[in-house]
């Protein structure tokens, strides 16, 4: 086991009631689970995403912690949160990290994995 390391897991769904089609705006949320999987405290400082629609138009966005929260975890300890993006797009993926420091001073960053937003698929 690393000394520094989060899990980072990932739901996603597509906000139907949000999202106008029409205009092209789809809108939709993703809950993040965040574990420390490690061996020493610490704490998520900023966020980083890449966003990118179907059309290969890249967004990025950068801020201080996830939610209005700069989380501390002990080793064993998650934190969960819901957010969200809109596209222009009805399908994309995102993918990013988070920069971490643990109690001892040591700086890591935490790879979250890319993953898709989508449209749910419809059988006729």
């Amino acid at each position: 086991m690393a000394a520094y390391e989060f899990t980072v897991t990932v739901k996603t769904q597509y906000l139907e009631e949000q999202s106008d089609p029409a205009r092209s705006h789809y809108v939709f949320a993703y809950a993040i689970t965040i574990v420390n999987s490690g061996g020493v405290a610490a704490q998520l400082i900023s966020r980083h995403w890449v966003i990118t629609d179907g059309n290969n138009h890249v967004e990025e966005v950068r801020g201080l912690g996830v939610v209005g929260h700069q989380p501390f975890l002990q080793p064993g300890e998650q934190f969960e949160y819901t957010s969200g993006t809109a596209m222009k797009t009805p399908q994309g993926t995102m993918h990013g990290e988070y920069f971490c420091v643990a109690e001892d001073g040591e700086q890591f960053d935490v790879r979250i994995p890319e993953f898709v937003l989508s449209l749910p698929r419809t059988l006729h």
